[in-house]
């Protein structure tokens, strides 16, 4: 092991310093998939100190009374009084979380908009990457609402109901029919347009609901009122700045302009058919001047909705203690408005108006799926432009894919939208025309682009049997140094390769880029291939190759219907791990996993993205520290698991540097690097997380070969860097049988840290560091202690 920050003698004095005064406190924040404070605190008898049932910290009730305030050491001789703060409830709580399942795609667009590169000192093109990122969060809103009305205003009202036999087979649908209903009331086309569009003005007003819902039990923790930090140096990052988990600002302007492009796409959706039909020779002339004005006044805005997107970014210079009234309120309103007064347009009489074929703007989807493209293109210039600004910024940086990690995220997050739009309206389309011969069905740029899937498919498989293959040496060659670790030759065979295995698979997470780039590059090119088949032709797969070849029209038709079969089996397999999730616990817990990596960051790029839990844990974890350090002048040791790691660093940050200063963090499991500081550089690329280590008083951090997650922090060069990381933990602590282990270790991996004896070594280490008083700068030592 790795000699003390401050020299073998330095501790020695820290030992003698701590023993003098000040109460120590190990704070404890648990990582994915939660524990309960019993485990934690290894107590079957807690008791919750402060907080509520969202999140909460406790202690064992033998330690309830013990402030700081009585002794020397607060009653516990030189042990620290243990805390756990829990929060799980924060992610995976009651079933409605099972619900946020259908806001994927805009969880995984909020991710892109952190993942950008560390480009020093290029302020505008720092604001033009999150400018296209919020664009194209801005299209999978439309693209959401988009395929609601395909199914409800097009695939039902408008196909369905208008043609016999199929409103015939569906009895419900019967009133809506002209030949059914002799003319009913509501059998016009303009009308049943009307009607239905209550589906997706609906959808619209649940996304605002939870939108609105969630922002004022998230994002409403007021942070530590404290001067910002000077924004300028290679080692500045903006989790430390004092609004950054307090975006109530943010989140209700950008919420207003997507609630208002929702109800625009809607009012598209219904006005256009009407708007058409009012152009035609010998059309009522008042009607059509007040399609057109419609038409203008929904162009218009469109253009302002842009231009809120656009003009609106994130500001974490200032703490956002106003929300701008009139854009929130009036923007969705007059959107509203001009919904109301298109319904009433369409559902006007118009004597001999049919409904033949789609509904007029087949070409949407299209355009969508191109502007995306367009977008993910530009955005991948610009993160390759900050990647190369700031390379030489962030030495020893592993920006995950040479900095398109972001533009790659991004393309996945449309490909995602595109799936699920896709996906409802082929499974729609089929319910609605088992026969496929009463109704056109979706448009056709959604078939191609489902047609498209299984060439991905395979390219995937390629890609994993290639990982497999990879795996399985890796295994072989693992082998051989487990035997020599342990001295385990010839050793058990099975024992030995499944410790060689643990370690092989967990190497699999560094693969994580090569997936993501793969797979993004190939969405990307069958995207484009779609498009271009779908613009180029204007018919389906089978139908644009009818006078082709035998060879392809086979691969035509078996491309669409598995195609069409796959996209209906993923969303229905998709629905049904929600409706589980929402009955089940434990798959709820799971799904609360995937929230606890995936809305970690506040929501930037999208408003109905899936809250951000860490503006309340963040806050929380930096009002616990900063109140203990400042009322007890005592020693805080910080220990964070997995994510929890994550959350106590970025609590850090968030105290005073006179606060920070008191703090030592230990990590075990940790992503920090692994994960956060590939992925999304800017925020905790080397540079910033050497700043952390130089503010506080010391960091150290366990990781094992075994962890799929955890890993080193890799600091160096720093007075302390290399002294971060622990050595490797072994895993398992023993081979065989010994004194210690009679009987045979379990491979923990990511779990169990505390296990090892090397954790209650390190936490003593760090208690040792610390002291009552506020430390000297590390850069002067005491004397005769090496630096």
């Amino acid at each position: 092991m790795s000699t003390a920050c401050h020299g073998v003698t330095g501790e020695v004095r820290a030992v003698e310093r701590s023993r003098r005064g000040g109460a120590a406190l190990e704070l404890l924040v648990h990582g994915v998939g939660g524990a309960t404070p019993e485990k934690m605190l290894n107590d079957p008898r807690t008791v919750r100190v402060t907080g509520d049932d969202t999140a909460a910290v406790y202690r064992r009730a033998d330690d309830v009374d013990t402030d700081g305030r009585g002794g020397a050491d607060g009653g516990r001789g030189d042990r620290p009084v243990p805390e756990a703060y829990v929060w799980s409830n924060l992610t995976s709580g009651n079933g409605t979380r099972a619900l946020w399942l259908l806001l994927l795609p805009f969880m995984v667009v909020n991710l892109a908009h952190w993942m950008r590169p560390a480009g020093a000192g290029r302020t505008r093109v720092v604001r033009c990457y999150g400018l296209l990122v919020r664009l194209a969060g801005l299209s999978l809103t439309v693209l959401l609402v988009a395929a609601a009305c395909e199914v409800a205003l097009d695939l039902t009202a408008w196909q369905c109901a208008g043609t016999r036999a199929c409103a015939e087979r569906h009895s419900w649908l019967g009133f809506l029919s002209p030949e059914v209903s002799r003319g009913g009331w509501w059998s016009p086309p303009g009308r049943r347009l009307a009607l239905a569009a209550l589906v997706p003005g609906a959808l619209t007003g649940l996304l605002w609901y939870l939108s609105h819902r969630t922002w004022r039990a998230y994002e409403s923790q007021e942070p530590l009122d404290r001067t910002p930090e000077p924004e300028s140096g290679p080692a500045h990052t903006a989790l430390s700045r004092p609004g950054f988990w307090y975006g109530r600002r943010l989140v209700a302007r950008l919420r207003a302009a997507h609630t208002a492009a929702a109800l625009l796409t809607v009012a598209a959706a219904v006005g256009t058919a009407a708007a058409r039909e009012d152009r035609r020779p010998g059309g009522p002339l008042a009607l059509d001047v007040l399609g057109r004005a419609l038409e203008t006044a929904l162009v218009c805005g469109a253009l302002a909705v842009v231009w809120v997107v656009c003009r609106r970014g994130r500001s974490e210079r200032r703490l956002d203690r106003r929300v701008d009234a009139h854009l929130v309120r009036r923007l969705p309103l007059a959107a509203l408005v001009l919904l109301a007064l298109t319904v009433v347009y369409a559902g006007w009489s118009r004597p001999g108006w049919r409904s033949e074929g789609r509904l007029p703007g087949d070409a949407t989807f299209g355009a969508i799926a191109l502007a995306q493209g367009a977008v993910v293109l530009v955005l991948a210039a610009v993160a390759h432009l900050l990647h190369r600004s700031g390379a030489g910024a962030a030495p020893g940086g592993r920006s995950a894919l040479r900095g398109l990690g972001g533009p790659a995220v991004t393309m996945l997050a449309c490909a995602l939208g595109g799936v699920m739009s896709g996906g409802v309206s082929q499974r729609v389309s089929d319910w609605l025309d088992g026969t496929g011969t009463f109704l056109d069905g979706p448009p056709v740029v959604l078939t191609w682009q489902a047609s498209v899937i299984p060439v991905l498919l395979v390219v995937l498989l390629a890609l994993c049997a290639l990982l497999g293959r990879r795996t399985v040496r890796l295994t072989r060659a693992e082998r051989a140094a487990v035997a020599r670790e342990y001295g385990a030759d010839p050793g058990d065979p099975a024992r030995t390769g499944r410790i060689a295995r643990a370690r092989a698979m967990a190497t699999l997470t560094d693969r994580g880029p090569l997936v993501v780039g793969v797979t993004s590059a190939a969405t990307l090119l069958l995207g484009a291939g779609a498009l271009a088949g779908a613009f180029g032709t204007g018919r389906t797969p089978v139908r644009a190759t009818e006078d082709a070849p035998a060879f392809v029209q086979g691969a035509a038709q078996t491309a669409q219907a598995l195609g069409s079969w796959l996209i209906g089996l993923g969303f229905i397999l998709f629905v049904t791990w929600g409706r589980r999730a929402y009955k089940d616990a434990g798959a709820r817990r799971t799904i609360g996993i995937l929230w606890d990596v995936g809305t970690f960051w506040p929501r930037a790029a999208h408003p109905f993205a899936p809250p951000c839990y860490a503006e309340r844990a963040v806050p929380d974890l930096t009002w616990r520290m900063a109140t203990w350090t400042r009322a007890t002048g005592g020693r805080l040791v910080i220990s964070g698991h997995s994510q929890g790691s994550v959350l106590a660093a970025a609590a850090s940050w968030q105290l005073r540097p006179s606060d920070r200063g008191r703090v030592a963090l230990l990590t075990y499991g940790s992503p920090i690097e692994r994960l956060y500081g590939r992925w999304f550089p800017a925020h905790f690329g080397p540079a910033a997380l050497a700043a952390l280590h130089r503010d506080i008083d010391c960091w150290r951090n366990l990781y094992r070969r075994t962890d799929p997650i955890g890993g080193p922090v890799r600091l160096s060069g720093d007075d302390c860097g290399p002294e971060v990381d622990h050595e490797p933990l072994a895993d398992p602590l023993a081979y065989g049988r010994t004194e210690e282990h009679p009987l045979p270790g379990p491979v923990l991996g990511h779990s169990d840290y505390q296990a090892d004896p090397a954790f209650a070594r390190e936490r003593e280490r760090l208690l040792a560091r610390l002291h009552p008083e506020v430390p000297a700068p590390r850069t002067v030592p005491e004397d005769g202690d090496p630096p």
